[in-house]
């Protein structure tokens, strides 16, 4: 009797709902959870292999912790680093990605471009050289920006933290600020004259091609040294641009009523003659600070997955060389000999041709930059300093063997010195990281030579400056070091 009582209570047991076993009816407040053991957290803890419930998910449900009803089915979770859209943080988290965006710790290795240009052309930092320096700013940051741009697919796999995979910038945005930088350039190139505003146009069209189509060819880091070279040759340009500009009348600033029409001819050929003649002579500068961005470049490649011995140690010798350049004897030449002058219009900057006969000699300063701008008719000359050298060109490892002599012989010649100093700090801070990342290509110490690159140029730009007569200039320069440090500290400049 008992047994079949037992076996008609188990029937009714399981026929009744799943809230009555519990005691309760379904919605009715059940009894208050105790505290549990395992977990440490009031309720039950979740039993092996099963997830913890999500947000908005009931815990106890019967299909394991799904959605709450009338949800609908669950949503799969996202791939790894696939944007599922853009992330809106506060005015501080976007204000950061846009600077990791535009890589502004990077900036500071701008301005010295422009400087250097005008200490190439024995000119003084004016108007022109401020204009020019924005426009490179402006250039650089919309390389920036299009470089994010066109690699956001491939950052998503090997960089998803970039800005743009993450969702912090949108590609739209990218692109927008790329084009609105690039715009913005160009204008300021334009305020220091048609020159200049032609280098800056040929400058944007290196950075896009190199971006869009350039950068994964053998021809990216060529390219990239192009660009390098041209924004010297900007800041050259708006600089003497700007010089010639300032010509008082009948010197080459106004028509001059008294010589005629043929007065302004004259004059028109003067001021360009005046505009591209003191340009050639950076040509030199330009070409050894291409050298040093070719060489970061072909590094660059390699920053996301290393591997690569050969190539640090290529740009370790280069750096060498370049260093060696820097740092040899400076030399009264031009580029092609000794400079002379031609007859011009009277009042005129004189045009420098090298080797004509029966006209005078105008020394030339470092890189055969002249010795002092030509100015309205009169010029007041700088003070130079001549050092008689052997003639022929010298090695690089020549110049190193040499250096305890050229630091014994520029004991007593503060520019030298300086030069010197400069030089040493510029392969300070490239050849430690290149010489890390041959000894290990791992992808971090090949991104920190990247970086030890890119804020080598400044000490470059100042050596330069120094070199052709522009102390003042190269310390200015120099004094971007500190900033350029403690940015990079927060914000990477690769």
């Amino acid at each position: 009797m008992r047994r079949r009582l037992r076996t008609a209570l188990a029937l009714v047991l399981s026929a009744a709902p799943t809230g009555r076993r519990a005691g309760h009816a379904h919605g009715a407040a059940g009894p208050a959870p105790t505290e549990d053991r395992l977990s440490g957290a009031r309720g039950t803890a979740p039993a092996p292999g099963r997830p913890e419930p999500g947000p908005g998910e009931r815990p106890g449900s019967r299909n394991g912790g799904g959605p709450k009803a009338g949800r609908g089915p669950a949503r799969p979770a996202p791939e790894a680093g696939r944007r599922t859209g853009p992330v809106r943080g506060t005015p501080r988290e976007r204000l950061r990605a846009w600077a990791e965006l535009l890589r502004v710790s990077a900036l500071f290795s701008v301005p010295g471009d422009a400087l250097a240009g005008a200490a190439a052309v024995g000119r003084r930092p004016g108007r022109g050289t401020v204009l020019a320096a924005g426009a490179s700013l402006c250039l650089y940051e919309a390389g920036m920006a299009l470089n994010d741009w066109a690699d956001r697919d491939e950052d998503a796999v090997d960089r998803p933290h970039r800005p743009i995979p993450s969702g912090r910038v949108s590609p739209a945005a990218a692109l927008g600020a790329a084009g609105a930088l690039t715009a913005a350039g160009l204008a300021l190139a334009a305020r220091a004259g048609r020159p200049a505003l032609t280098v800056a146009t040929g400058l944007a069209a290196t950075v896009w091609a190199y971006d869009l189509r350039l950068k994964h060819t053998k021809a990216g880091p060529a390219a990239m040294a192009a660009a390098r070279s041209l924004d010297l040759l900007l800041g050259a340009t708006a600089t003497a641009t700007g010089a010639s500009a300032g010509l008082p009348a009948g010197d080459g600033g106004r028509p001059d009523n008294v010589a005629g029409t043929g007065g302004t001819s004259a004059t028109t050929a003067a001021r360009t003659s005046g505009v591209l003649a003191p340009v050639l002579p950076a040509l030199p500068a330009a070409l050894v600070l291409g050298a040093h961005t070719y060489g970061v470049t072909a590094v660059s490649r390699h920053e996301a997955r290393g591997g690569s011995t050969g190539t640090p140690l290529a740009v370790l010798a280069t750096t060498a060389a370049l260093a060696a350049a820097v740092a040899g004897e400076r030399r009264g030449r031009g580029l092609s000999g000794p400079a002379h002058t031609t007859p011009s219009a009277p009042g005129a900057p004189a045009l420098t041709t090298p080797g004509a006969p029966g006209t005078r000699h105008v020394a030339t300063g470092a890189f055969g930059a002249p010795a002092h701008a030509p100015g309205a008719g009169h010029a007041t000359p700088a003070p130079t300093r001549t050092t008689h050298a052997p003639p022929g060109e010298r090695p690089a490892s020549a110049a190193l063997a040499r250096l305890p002599a050229l630091v014994a012989g520029a004991a007593n010649n503060p520019g030298r010195l300086l030069t010197l100093g400069l030089t040493a700090a510029y392969v300070r801070t490239a050849a430690p990281p290149l010489l890390h990342a041959a000894l290990n290509p791992s992808p971090p110490l090949t991104q920190r030579a990247v970086g030890g690159g890119i804020r080598a140029m400044i000490p470059l730009q100042a050596a330069l400056a120094a070199r052709a007569g522009a102390p003042v200039t190269g310390l200015a320069v120099m004094g971007l070091v500190p900033l350029a440090r403690s940015l990079a500290r927060k914000v990477s400049p690769t």
